[in-house]
């Protein structure tokens, strides 16, 4: 590094506001929500998503509220333009969510991207183009004023092409791409004449969209950006001020709860805040953060393990531990004066009061997180820890929230026992939790056929003693076997899977792998997890299947019970 960064890198100048409003504003309502996660997020994935991760992101933005997606650049490639066709001619689009799309203000472009939302009933055409200094002299070469023309014919090439599609209904939105790097009264200039291109009115307002395409100052300076903006452009009635930012210094949550205050109307950002380079702004935690203010924020999540699992599929990308509200550890506490503080507030919390608990934020209820793993040993417990005994003794690398599950096991086992427990005496408790455990459900055999593109599965098992033949297809092993227990009226959903290699052991006997699963009741409910072991992996999935069954809630068994009779 250079002892002396003023000679490489300048700070990011102030803007003059000395009247600024924002600092004295509070967020009284939620933004209109826009994810990005299926076009932004897309893009930066090492691997994309295909069509069935990313159909299964669309259905589960519209399942938690979000009212506009971002679903493609379909001139950017023939993927992206036959989702589009997809989601108008298979009707996957609720009545209440209007799709967009992205292009660059080049006419191919656009004429590419109008077809691709034919038949659509609402569509959103967002447009950009480069209008920071950098871009105008170092990339296109270009004047301000040929810059402004480029934005102006784009917006007219567009409202031209809508008028030949009377059926659907048009919204504009248009980036000056780098805006939080781009002189304020060049950024105006330009969106004004988007603006007047277009004939904006309160009835047909643009959405005129304000990127920190590189976050490049304080979260302070670009909500003096968003303010001034705000009260200097033109037909402020006809505009939805909406935000962009990125996290380039690790601060786009706080830029855009400022950007709010600021005067903005709408946020763009994806779910986990995925994207180029740092990513985008993190929806989850911006919208959180509004609910533990007290303001609703017209997002849904109350099942946020649900929502992080599907997200961790579609993207490849894992969530951190540590990931505000979400991360599997979030809500747990191995400090010993917190674990403390953490029990006297559940103890003093009425169930009607303010939340007040110390260390915790929200309420781990609120999002579908229970309250077993709030408080319970630690990694570094005992003699190495629960997990690092079970996997240099005997060989079970369990995943991370099996260790948050079995550890609370543990905690209810020593305060009942009390003393020490050694690797042996973890090894009993954790066959006895999930492998040789008293079982109302318990595996038998199965045979695996094909039918067309489907696996089926015919499935025996007994319940309460009674051995039921069951028949199901599905995916794969393990979704067939799931369509199979619905015969028996077992109905559960699959919240994650994951298989080891395991060594054969005096104590697994012959068994080469490990299967777990992470279960919950189609109807809603706490996860549980099961494991099986076998020498065959499918056998060893689906008795992981069964033993989870037999640990979730009662949820499932009236069920059971009523199926067996």
């Amino acid at each position: 590094m250079l002892s002396n960064p003023a000679a490489k890198y300048r700070p990011f100048p102030a803007i003059h506001l000395p009247d600024r409003q924002w600092p004295s504003r509070s967020i009284t309502a939620p933004p209109i929500w826009m994810s990005t996660d299926l076009r932004d997020g897309n893009q930066a994935l090492f691997e994309p998503m295909n069509v069935e991760r990313k159909m299964r992101m669309f259905r589960t933005l519209c399942e938690i509220g979000v009212k506009e997606i971002e679903v493609a650049f379909p001139s950017a490639s023939q993927t992206d333009f036959d989702f589009v066709r997809s989601l108008i001619e298979g009707g996957h689009i609720p009545d209440d969510v209007t799709i967009e799309v992205l292009t660059q203000a080049r006419e191919h472009l656009i004429r590419r991207t109008m077809e691709s939302l034919r038949g659509a009933r609402r569509a959103i055409v967002h447009v950009y183009n480069a209008t920071a200094q950098p871009f105008r002299d170092i990339v296109f070469g270009m004047s301000k004023t040929e810059v402004v023309n480029m934005a102006v014919d784009a917006v007219k090439l567009i409202k031209q092409l809508a008028a030949e599609q009377p059926n659907t209904e048009w919204v504009l939105e248009y980036s000056p791409e780098a805006f939080s790097t781009t002189e304020l009264d060049f950024a105006r200039e330009i969106c004004d004449a988007v603006t007047a291109a277009w004939g904006a009115t309160p009835e047909n307002k643009v959405i005129l969209n304000l990127p920190a395409t590189v976050e490049a100052a304080t979260p302070n300076v670009y909500a003096d950006q968003i303010e001034w903006m705000h009260r200097h452009l033109a037909r402020r009635d006809s505009v939805i001020l909406s935000l962009h930012p990125h996290n380039d210094r690790g601060t786009a949550v706080a830029a855009a709860e400022l950007g709010i205050m600021a005067g903005a109307d709408r946020v763009e950002g994806c779910l986990f805040g995925n994207g180029e380079r740092t990513g985008n702004v993190d929806l989850v935690t911006l919208a959180l953060n509004l609910y533990t203010q007290g303001i609703a924020p017209g997002l849904d999540f109350s099942d946020i393990n649900a929502i992080a699992r599907t997200a961790e599929h579609c993207t490849g990308l894992p969530i951190h531990p540590r990931h505000p509200y979400v991360g599997d550890l979030v809500f747990t506490a191995f400090s010993g004066s917190h674990q403390d503080a953490i029990k006297k507030g559940f103890a003093a919390q009425k169930p009607d009061a303010m939340w007040n608990v110390p260390y915790m934020p929200v309420d781990p209820a609120d999002l579908g997180r229970g309250y077993d793993s709030v408080i319970r040993v630690n990694s570094q417990s005992g003699k190495g820890g629960v997990a690092y005994l079970l996997e240099t003794e005997y060989g079970i690398v369990m995943p991370r929230r099996l260790q948050v599950a079995f550890s609370a096991e543990v905690q209810r086992h020593t305060d009942r026992h009390g003393g020490e427990m050694s690797a042996a005496d973890l090894w009993t408790l954790f066959s006895g939790t999930y492998l040789t455990h008293e079982s109302s459900v318990y595996y038998v055999e199965h045979h695996l056929f094909e039918h067309g593109k489907a696996q089926g599965i015919r499935l025996t098992i007994a319940i309460d003693g009674v051995p039921h033949l069951l028949t199901g297809e599905g995916n794969g092993p393990i979704d067939a076997a799931v369509h199979a227990l619905q015969g028996a009226g077992i109905d559960v959903q699959v919240r994650s899977y994951e298989e080891r290699s395991l060594r054969a052991s005096e104590h697994a006997g012959d068994a080469q792998a490990c299967a777990f699963i992470e279960l919950a009741p189609a109807g809603g409910g706490a996860e549980q997890y099961g494991v099986g072991m076998d020498g065959n992996i499918v056998t060893a999935s689906i008795k992981a299947l069964l033993s989870g069954v037999n640990r979730l809630d009662d949820a499932c068994r009236p069920a059971i019970s009523a199926k067996a009779a």
